[in-house]
Formats: structure tokens, sequence, C-alpha cells
């Protein structure tokens, strides 16, 4: 649908989708995500320890490519390390797996929001900045959420309700974007947006499954694991990109995301279909 919206008016604006997604959807799905999962403290916390060793090794690999290829290796490392396991991944764990397997993929994806919108603004700002952090609704929704998960204090229904809603209104309208964006991005540099891709939808998927091996993880949180180290770069890493970066770093952004979503359309659902018939 977002696809073509898209087409049919060229200057569709999704800036609002951008402000609701960072103030109020994101922070939803976290809560909503997590609190409604039934997933335990000591799930989400190992989950999210493996997270961040995932991500680090995404970080690495990324680095490499970026100073072989001679880029940018600051500005274009999000697009390696923060794959779409928000918006994109917490839904397709949910259909794999169930409200337990949506609990631990928001674990994942927990640290992968906290990472987007402080680490991911000071690679592309190329400085830090405390402020970026203290106004960051998704740092407190997280903080929040954990906190109650620790001390097992259940949210009252209309709380999880209104969350729910902003959740899921976020992921529709977030995927709309995702499809208007798709019209509205180039890829200016096939060549070297395929090499970076590959480094996101096809290393990905074999770092997540060496460190499920080595950890010798099993059942359905493995494979939630391995889903969503398959996921594409994440919109976000271009409308980030779009703010504080020169123009130059964000077509070559806006190519990696174009390139690793459409590879993701075949490589995605092989890796789904893997995780459930020997993660489950």
């Amino acid at each position: 649908i977002g696809y073509f919206l898209g087409k049919k008016n060229p200057n569709f604006d999704t800036s609002f989708i951008t402000t609701y997604s960072a103030n109020f959807g994101t922070p939803s799905i976290v809560i909503f995500s997590i609190s409604a999962s039934g997933v335990t403290f000591a799930m989400f916390s190992e989950y999210f320890l493996y997270a961040v060793i995932l991500l680090s090794s995404f970080l690495i690999v990324g680095l490499i490519f970026l100073i072989l290829m001679k880029k940018d290796y600051l500005r274009e490392l999000p697009t390696f390390f923060l794959p779409n396991t928000g918006n994109m991944g917490i839904p397709i764990c949910l259909f794999a797996y169930g409200k337990l397997g949506m609990g631990v993929a928001a674990a994942i994806s927990s640290l992968v929001v906290l990472l987007h919108f402080t680490l991911n603004i000071f690679l592309a700002k190329r400085e830090f900045d405390l402020k970026v952090i203290i106004k960051s609704p998704s740092f407190y929704a997280i903080i929040a959420t954990i906190t109650f998960l620790y001390y097992e204090i259940s949210l009252p229904t209309f709380v999880l309700n209104t969350v729910m809603l902003l959740a899921y209104g976020m992921i529709v309208m977030i995927l709309m974007s995702l499809g208007v964006s798709l019209t509205q991005m180039k890829v200016f540099s096939f060549k070297d947006a395929l090499i970076t891709s590959t480094g996101r939808v096809i290393i990905g998927p074999l770092i997540g499954f060496a460190l499920i091996s080595f950890f010798n993880l099993s059942g359905f949180a493995a494979g939630v694991l391995l889903i969503q180290s398959s996921m594409p770069s994440a919109i976000l890493c271009y409308l980030v990109a779009s703010m504080y970066s020169p123009k130059d770093i964000v077509d070559n952004i806006s190519s990696t995301i174009v390139v690793s979503t459409l590879i993701s359309l075949l490589t995605v659902p092989i890796t789904v279909f893997f995780a459930l018939k020997y993660f489950n």
C-alpha cells in the first residue's frame, strides 16, 4: 500500500510517521512486546546480552567491509549493526513463535531501538550529545519496562491496551512508510549496495547461527535470535542520516536499505523456515 501511495504521490510526506514512531510508537512497542508476552526477566536479560554480542559482531564486520571499500566507516556503519528488528522483526517473530517469541524479539529489538536514538545519531553527527539520550522517550520506556519486569509488576489492563493500539498503529504506518520510502530512495551504486547488503542479510544470519552454536542455544528463543539476525538494514538509518549526514552518505545508506530489503524478501522466508524446522 505504501509503495503504491509513494508512486501515486512522489511528494508524500512521511515525517509525521517518523515523529509518531520516535515519540509514541517505538516506546509503546517496547512496553507492550515485553510486558504482554509473558517473558521473564531472566530470559530478557539473557537475550539482551546475546543481542549485545550479536550487534557487536555486526559492527566489527561492518567496519571491515567499509574500511576495505574505503567508505565513511562511521556514518555508514549503522546499516550493518542496526537491522530492522522492530517494525519487521517483531511481527515476523510473533507470527512464527507467538507471544513468547515476540517477547524475546522485543528483548533484542530494545537494544537496537536504544542504539537508534543514541549511537546512530552520534555517528551521523560525528559527535556525542547527551541531550539526545535525555530527550529519547524510548530510553525511558526501556528503563521503566525492565524495572517492572525485574520487580514482577503487572501493568494495568488499560495501559497495556493503550500501548498495544499505539504499537500496532506504528507497525502499520512504518511498513507503509517503508513502502513510500522505497519509491523515494534510489540505488546510486548497485555494486557497492549489493556488497554492503550481503554483509547485512547474508552474513548477518550466519553470525546469528554461529552465536547459537557457540552458546548451545535451543528452542524458540534461539529461532527468534536467528530470525532477528537476518533482518535488512533499518529504515531509521536513512531517516537519521537524512537529518544529520551529508547527501553522499545519505545516498549510500539509501542504496543499502533498498537493496538489503529487496534481498531480504528472499532470505528472510528461508531463515524463518530454517528456524521453525530446527528451533521449535
